[in-house]
């Protein structure tokens, strides 16, 4: 059952209860920014085919203009068969209207049951976003109310816990900014017992390997990929693709398999997979 429209979170079951009694030794996990499910079937095709038990999608629209007042987070877990839950990361302005408004957010979907989901809404913003009473109600100014944040969510692996922690860090500002983001997240798994499973992705908006490696060492996360990935962004005729996305595990998981599938045009991003086993 969906939560209200009210409500930040917003939740949906469309998995069908997993017939096992013990845990799977491995579960194949993607992390994708999928740019606003703008090319919703080719997403689709793609998570299809990655055959995937454990989903992080950042960029979902729902309710908005370009993406034909779909429920992107939605849509895909009924295609995929899976649970999902979904957290409002910012209203678009220019997409909604008052009565009918958009949103935007992160979804995190599964072959599992999901509970106990929640926000982590940084602290330190940037300001970029907020509407000004100066500024024309345009498109292109994507002017915006909310905030940056994790979605934290449990899945239950055949009555093993597993914790999620499904990232947008800012865009704007500098890698300051998004440090101190960072660090709010490595500050709320600190509360967690070490030896639950967790993983921490998403699109991070910066070079965790340079900016961010003693903080990530310190808060005993381990990345997915070694050595990092050359990029994660496609090449575009101003940027030559970045590695601003990443998988990050803390506990008794260990990785294996980690690709970048730059094959897919799907979004301005490309999809990270990644098999982990749980000890």
């Amino acid at each position: 059952m969906d939560a209200s429209s009210g409500q930040e979170i917003e939740t949906g079951s469309f998995a069908s209860a997993p017939n096992v009694l013990w845990p799977p030794s491995s579960i194949r996990v993607v992390d994708w920014n999928i740019n606003r499910g703008l090319k919703l079937n080719e997403i689709i095709e793609f998570l299809r085919s990655a055959g995937a038990d454990l989903i992080l999608l950042q960029e979902c629209d729902l309710n908005a203009r370009r993406t034909h007042r779909l429920n992107i987070a939605r849509e895909i877990a009924q295609k995929l068969n899976m649970n999902y839950v979904f957290g409002r990361e910012f209203q678009e302005l220019t997409q909604g209207s008052s009565e009918s408004p958009a949103y935007h957010g992160q979804a995190t979907l599964s072959r599992w049951p999901l509970s106990n989901p929640r926000i982590i809404r940084f602290r330190k913003q940037s300001s970029f976003w907020r509407p000004r009473w100066y500024l024309p109600d345009i498109e292109p100014l994507q002017e915006r109310i909310g905030g940056r944040m994790a979605l934290v969510s449990e899945v239950s692996i055949a009555g093993r816990s597993l914790m999620s922690y499904n990232l947008h860090l800012e865009s704007r500002g500098d890698d300051r900014l998004r440090c101190s983001q960072l660090d709010e997240c490595f500050d709320d798994a600190r509360n967690l017992r070490p030896a639950t499973p967790l993983i921490l992705a998403g699109d991070f908006n910066l070079d965790v390997s340079s900016a961010a490696a003693n903080a990530v060492a310190q808060a005993q996360f381990r990345s997915a990929f070694l050595p990092p990935p050359s990029r994660t962004t496609p090449n575009t005729l101003f940027d030559r693709g970045r590695t601003i996305d990443w998988v990050f595990t803390r506990g008794p998981l260990r990785s294996d398999r980690a690709s970048v599938h730059t094959s897919v045009s799907a979004s301005d991003h490309y999809p990270l997979s990644v098999l982990l086993a749980i000890a």
